[in-house]
């Protein structure tokens, strides 16, 4: 329950709303205990009337009807409103809990997202977030107005009979009792319904983002298995847990009835023997069957809480994920003057594998300096350091001198452009996907760039030309295109220092000799790291970096590297060996 504290403190900007519907379920509530009072009124009056010769006060008869008839009309009237700033609530309460979510999610680093599965991260907004939601909705237009109705009822009661206030209200600690003793178990179920859920989930969401995959390999149907498999998980959990669930309930609901029975059978007799009037004998009757309204709803809140309650430590697992990746407290903006590149003593450990050992180079402003080396061996962690998705184990990296720990992670990345290996576009248009390089680009700016990356013609040709839709990760566009967009891009965000991984790895030769024209465009004048791929490449670069088991094996250019007999010189040996040489020259991702 402390979570559902913590959400309410968390939305703290909504009490205005909650104190709304406060105010309007303490108003229904007042109202629901008119009719009962008015109808004991009405009663007493008719039998009192009956008793003297039928002389019954009709105008008085008639007031109190048209009074149940107005207080009717006002729970009819207040319900629906407070129903109404109930679901205001909720609704904005959703966008609170979702946006903060969001919001938090993106400064985590790169570490959590390669930890987590994508399908699980979703899961967690959609289930959490819906079933918190649920709640509060429930709790604005149900639970409070219950809790209410039934003290006042239980005040009213006690004012003329303390035996069935005492009897209807032993119920709450009964059921509070019994249901506790079945909430501990049921939560449990709910944690690996949830886990299963989360797995089924994921999968899914790697399944429909790779496939042509899935399909190339014929694993449709391995992995719909998969994921029923999953699913029958969680509906055998689901009738174990509904089943004890339910068994229990039938427990607290004969313990209702027989106190209930009891209620009815003494006020019954009492009125029997005279103890009551027949309207007060009504009026208890009536207020009983109002308390039995919430309490024989109790499963649902009950179940509704649970919910909520696995649904926020969902929430906060999220939330309260620390960001190991973050801003020192008045951080400096980073400037870029010369592009000055530097690494000194950088130790970087991914949980224990020791993946950069005690590495030094200094990349000279505009530059390229080429990372070359066996697959694992720490060049695209050395970009990703770069970048700042990670944060070194020791060491430190400067840019013209200042230590980018010490700067803000926003404009360290506003200096810097990356182009991936595999393009990373989105859906919507060509026209979006470039100007994502830059904010409130002109039409003007987003033409020059894709000219410079040798995009403009093919764009040109469809029929909508910029504003036409490439598809989710730009499906519609083959992989050429894809990474000119994405060089496009790069070119338009105009930062001084650039991180390729090389872009010209996976396409063909064509669709290479004219992205690669695009990338000599976007390298001018700017300092460069690249993870090679591609000998023409390494051959073009300024200076080139080997690796061997995360430590810096030789730095040189690509002549001096040449004569040393070191990977570089190996690689150019292989480079005419034909296939055997092709093999060796595959696992340094070299072709």
């Amino acid at each position: 329950m402390k979570d559902i504290l913590r959400i309410i403190r968390f939305s703290k900007n909504l009490w205005p709303l909650y104190s709304a519907v406060a105010i309007f379920s303490i108003l229904i509530a007042l109202l629901n205990q008119f009719a009962p009072l008015l109808t004991k009124v009405v009663i007493d009056e008719l039998v009192a009337g009956f008793n003297q010769n039928n002389e019954v006060r009709g105008e008085f008869i008639i007031l109190m009807v048209v009074l149940i008839f107005l207080s009717d009309v006002g729970v009819t009237i207040f319900s629906n409103i407070g129903g109404y700033i109930g679901d205001i609530l909720a609704i904005r309460l959703d966008k609170l809990l979702s946006s903060s979510y969001y919001e938090h999610l993106l400064k985590l680093s790169q570490k959590y997202f390669d930890d987590e599965r994508t399908g699980t991260i979703i899961n967690y907004l959609t289930r959490s977030i819906n079933t918190i939601t649920r709640f509060v909705n429930m709790f604005a237009n149900n639970f409070f107005q219950f809790i209410l109705s039934t003290v006042l009822t239980l005040g009213i009661v006690a004012y003329f009979s303390w035996e069935v206030a005492l009897m209807l209200g032993v119920l709450y600690p009964i059921i509070l009792w019994l249901t506790q003793r079945t909430s501990k178990t049921w939560q449990k179920y709910q944690h690996r319904i949830n886990r299963q859920s989360d797995l089924a989930n994921g999968r899914f969401a790697e399944v429909i983002g790779q496939i042509k995959a899935v399909k190339s390999y014929v694993q449709e149907k391995q992995e719909l298995n998969l994921f029923l498999n999953k699913y029958r998980r969680m509906v055998e959990l689901t009738k174990k847990q509904s089943l004890f669930w339910h068994r229990q309930d039938v427990n607290r609901r004969l313990v209702l009835n027989l106190i209930f029975f009891s209620v009815y059978g003494y006020v019954i007799w009492k009125t029997a023997i005279g103890a009551y009037t027949i309207g007060e004998m009504v009026l208890l009757l009536q207020y009983s069957a109002y308390i039995r309204i919430p309490i024989f709803s109790m499963s649902f809140i009950v179940d509704q809480t649970q919910h909520a309650i696995a649904g926020s430590k969902d929430f906060f697992k999220v939330m309260d994920t620390i960001e190991d990746v973050k801003d020192l407290e008045n951080t400096k903006n980073l400037k870029v003057t010369n592009g000055e590149i530097e690494f000194k003593n950088v130790s970087f450990n991914y949980g224990k594998e020791n993946v950069l050992k005690n590495i030094d180079f200094v990349v000279k402003p505009s530059k390229k300096v080429a990372l070359v080396g066996v697959s694992g061996q720490g060049k695209s962690t050395i970009a990703h350091l770069l970048f700042r998705l990670y944060d070194p184990s020791q060491g430190a990296i400067y840019i013209d001198g200042q230590n980018i720990a010490q700067v803000s992670q926003a404009s360290l990345r506003r200096n810097i452009a990356v182009v991936f290996q595999d393009p990373t576009l989105f859906s919507g248009t060509i026209q979006e996907n470039i100007a994502y390089g830059k904010k409130g680009a002109s039409k003007e700016e987003i033409i020059k760039a894709a000219k410079a990356a040798y995009a403009h013609e093919f764009i040109s040709a469809f029929e909508k030309g910029y504003e036409s839709e490439i598809g989710e990760r730009g499906i519609k566009l083959s992989g050429g295109q894809k990474q000119r967009i994405a060089i496009a891009r790069a070119i338009l965000k105009g930062a001084p220092i650039l991180i390729l991984d090389e872009a010209t790895s996976s396409l063909d030769s064509k669709a290479e000799l004219i992205v690669q024209k695009a990338l000599n465009h976007l390298m001018k004048n700017r300092t460069t790291l690249i993870i090679a791929h591609r000998l023409a490449t390494i051959a073009h670069a300024d200076e080139i970096i080997t690796l061997i088991g995360g430590k810096i094996d030789e730095i040189g250019t690509p002549k001096k590297l040449s004569k040393t007999g070191g990977i570089y010189s190996e690689l150019l040996q292989l480079q005419n060996m034909g296939q055997l040489a092709k093999n060796q020259m595959e696992k340094f991702e070299i072709s």
